[in-house]
């Protein structure tokens, strides 16, 4: 499976900040739980590979 295999699966995908300091990314489907915490540096990062993602597919649809 790769980045453009689609999958008829549905998630949930819930992200906030942990008492502890930390960013969590939480996904939730069929009975499975990942919770991935990450420290603010590397979700900022995480962040601006969502909006450069965002971006290049924009211009793929254009």
């Amino acid at each position: 499976m790769g980045i453009n295999t689609e999958r008829d699966i549905e998630a949930n995908m819930q992200i906030g900040p942990t008492d502890v300091g930390m960013v969590r990314i939480f996904i939730e489907a069929d009975g499975l739980e990942i919770p991935m915490d990450f420290d603010p540096e590397e979700a900022e990062e995480i962040a601006d590979e969502i909006r450069a993602a965002a971006q290049a597919a924009r211009a793929v649809s254009s």
